[in-house]
C-alpha cells in the first residue's frame, strides 16, 4: 500500500545540540535503510520548514504505524497520513 506522509519536526528549543545531532544521525541511518528496502520511496523537503512529504510503500496500516513510530524523531513529530492508490489514467507501471 502507498501512503503520503507529511512530517513536521518540532525539536525542543532547549534540547542540547549534541543530543539533537545524535537523534538526527540515527534518523538518517534508519531512513536510508528504509529507502534501500524500498519502503520509503520518496521524500521532499517543504521549503522554509522543518518538514517533509514522503511516499511509503508498505504492506498495510500496521506496518506504516510501526515504521513511523520507530523513527528516532517520532516523539518530536506531528504526522499526517493519506492512503493512496494507483490512478487508472497513469501511464507509469510502477506507481502502485
Amino acid at each position: 500500500m502507498l501512503f503520503q506522509v507529511r512530517m513536521d519536526v518540532q525539536l525542543p528549543a532547549d534540547m542540547p545540540a549534541e543530543i539533537a545531532a545524535d537523534i538526527k544521525a540515527r534518523e538518517k541511518a534508519y531512513f536510508q535503510a528504509l529507502q534501500r528496502q524500498g519502503k520509503w520511496r520518496h521524500i521532499w523537503r517543504v521549503v522554509g520548514e522543518y518538514a517533509n512529504y514522503s511516499i511509503f510503500d508498505v504492506a498495510d496500516n500496521t506496518e506504516l504505524h510501526d515504521t513511523l513510530s520507530a523513527l528516532p524523531l517520532f516523539p518530536y513529530m506531528r504526522i499526517a497520513v493519506t492512503p493512496l492508490c494507483r490512478h487508472p489514467s497513469s501511464i507509469h507501471e510502477d506507481d502502485r
